[in-house]
């Protein structure tokens, strides 16, 4: 058993949670991977454990469902040897707002919004107690960009980076690092599951790729980690032009070019 933190995975049995689960493994951290398949779990499992010789668990979970997501939960909280947790399992809709129904939403901000919360919400006491931990969350640059026009992927991912900044300000005094880490189109079965031809897109990154950046990201202790943008200052600037504001949204009264005569 490693002397590290143990690795908590959502979404693990593929794709980005795969990757992380094997780079995890690789730096010698024991691990808990989380996902609906249990026989791809258990051959990753299986690998792992054999070319790193790291613990691995496996923890058949769909988080959809309320009495898994409790499962998970409860696994975040009583286990003491977790102090990392990849909250990273996600998925997108077919279609359009118009060609998603009533169900097909409330699904998808279930699994991308509310499970990541609750599993966050489930570890970030104990996390905050012991004066260490890592919350990382995957969200998606198509949270800042509605013009992309993956409406409610869209608004669950923005829903991640807020719910990310806000934790890094409570929770980053007490100890805990909490990070954002913003894709852009990466080579996952998400595309084929929502209908879209991954080799239709302009650019997509290698999943090898967006993860060994992630990770270059949380060992700098990023806030927000964005692989595919060159230019860091880019994202400075936005967050810059986002705080300048501040000041300004403290008014007792409406500005003045709404009270003025039209």
């Amino acid at each position: 058993m490693s002397t590290k933190p143990a690795v908590l995975i959502t979404g693990a049995s593929s794709g980005i949670g795969a990757v992380y689960a094997d780079r995890f493994a690789r730096r010698g951290h024991d691990l808990v991977l989380v996902a609906r398949d249990e026989a791809r779990l258990g051959a990753l499992a299986e690998r792992l454990r054999r070319e790193t010789g790291v613990a691995v668990d496996i923890l058949k979970a769909d988080l959809t469902q309320p009495a898994d997501l409790a499962k998970v939960e409860a696994r975040l909280r009583d286990d003491a040897r977790i102090g990392v947790l990849v909250n990273n399992a996600g998925a997108a809709a077919k279609g359009g707002f118009l060609d998603q129904n009533p169900d097909q939403v409330g699904e998808l901000i279930s699994l991308n919004a509310v499970a990541l919360t609750r599993l966050a919400s489930a570890v970030a006491p104990r996390f905050a107690a012991a004066g260490e931990g890592a919350i990382v969350n995957i969200g998606s640059i198509v949270g800042l960009a509605p013009e992309i026009g993956l409406t409610v992927y869209g608004a669950t991912k923005a829903f991640v980076l807020f719910l990310t900044q806000g934790l890094e300000l409570e929770l980053g005094p007490k100890g805990v690092y909490v990070q954002a880490v913003l894709p852009a189109a990466t080579r996952t079965e998400i595309w084929e599951r929502s209908g879209r031809d991954v080799d239709s897109l302009p650019a997509v990154m290698e999943v090898d790729d967006l993860v060994d950046a992630a990770l270059v990201g949380f060992d700098r202790r990023e806030t927000v980690t964005i692989p595919p943008l060159p230019d860091a200052d880019q994202w400075t600037a936005f967050d810059a032009a986002r705080r300048a504001m501040l000041p300004n949204f403290m008014q007792v009264r409406a500005a003045e070019r709404y009270r003025a005569a039209s």
